[in-house]
């Protein structure tokens, strides 16, 4: 039908020259579209260190698939840094999380287990492209922090200012380059708006400790590029001698977790009340804990300990004390910069 010649074996041929040994590195990409020779060049190239799919506990949580001389502590803290910081998610079997979620667990496991070069085909091909960017980033800041070495091959061009390789190989075009500076990632413009506590219904699943909202929270609402992506709820705490606003809820979304979007709002918040009011946060978790305790927009109040919250019970006529569940929190007063400007606009002064 189309004069195609008659032989026996198709072929095609790469002479490659990816010159990855000449310079220290820790993130690379091999990116082009479907049908240049990507995965091949790669399978040749890098041999063993190509990950293949994990084998995951059908009903047991992501956390227990992890090397067991890994600590919960460390495991935890692994997935935070590639942008997967959902306390109730983490403890859900792999197959009922999204592909989202699963592209950053299965990072973080290929980045646990494996000491050598980690090479992810597919990369960000299988989740939303928000997704994808914002991944990208997560992934390659762990990668460096870590000091380790990850290549990533894709035929998405949208991740490359996100995860700021230091090389990249284009097989289409036979083309080899070295990234000479460190860039910063694009910037990310968020649409802060007031909310009516109805909002909360889309994030409340994916707060670490409690899915209620009080009655007088005054709640807001991040968006990115009109999604929206984090929330943050303040509510009025009447103390005798030292009144003050404390945030309530703070949640960011899983899809964009991962390039700070969630401190962002809540320092944003805070600024505006502050200008009424001191404005004080207690968190557990331990990725805001970390943030705010290097922070200068921020100063740690009570250190993390475990402090329980008790309740006086009347029983036979005495009083009795009932503890709730203990975990360990950190106190913080927000100390930095105040914005009277925004916080008249929202009619806060």
């Amino acid at each position: 039908m189309f004069d195609l010649p008659t032989e026996k074996t198709s072929r095609q041929q790469w002479a490659v020259d990816m010159p990855i040994e000449d310079d220290d590195w820790n993130v690379g990409l091999i990116v082009g579209p479907s049908g240049c020779g990507k995965t091949s060049i790669a399978r040749e190239c890098f041999k063993n260190e190509m990950v293949s799919d994990f084998n995951w506990f059908q009903q047991k949580s992501i956390i227990d698939s992890f090397p067991e001389e890994m600590g919960i502590k460390e495991i935890t803290a692994l997935l935070s840094s590639v942008g997967f910081s959902s306390p109730p998610n983490w403890l859900r079997p792999f197959h009922v999380l999204s592909n989202g979620e699963q592209f950053r667990v299965s990072i973080a496991r290929a980045l646990a287990e494996l000491s050598g070069i980690v090479v992810i085909d597919e990369f960000t091909s299988v989740v939303d492209r928000t997704v994808a960017r914002i991944g990208s980033f997560a992934v390659a800041r762990t990668v460096r922090k870590r000091e380790q070495k990850f290549v990533a091959i894709s035929c998405h061009f949208d991740i490359i200012e996100w995860l700021d390789p230091d090389w990249i190989y284009f097989p289409a075009t036979n083309q080899f380059q070295w990234r000479s500076e460190r860039q910063s990632r694009p910037p990310v413009t968020l649409e802060i708006i007031n909310v009516h506590r109805k909002a909360w219904d889309l994030f409340r699943k994916h707060h670490y400790l409690d899915s209620t909202i009080q009655n007088s929270a005054n709640c807001f609402v991040a968006l990115m590029n009109g999604q929206p992506a984090a929330f943050t709820a303040v509510i009025h705490f009447p103390h005798r001698q030292s009144p003050s606003f404390r945030e309530h809820r703070t949640v960011c979304l899983p899809d964009f977790q991962g390039i700070g979007i969630g401190n962002a709002l809540s320092e944003f918040i805070a600024s505006l009340y502050a200008c009424r009011k001191k404005y004080t946060s207690v968190t557990g978790h331990p990725a805001m804990i970390q943030y705010r305790a290097k922070s200068k927009n921020w100063k740690m109040i009570r250190k993390p300990s475990v402090v329980s919250r008790q309740k006086g019970l009347e029983k036979n006529g005495k009083r009795s004390i009932a503890s709730s569940h203990e975990r360990i929190t950190a106190g913080f007063l927000y100390c930095g910069p105040r914005r009277e400007r925004e916080a008249r606009e929202f009619g806060l002064i």
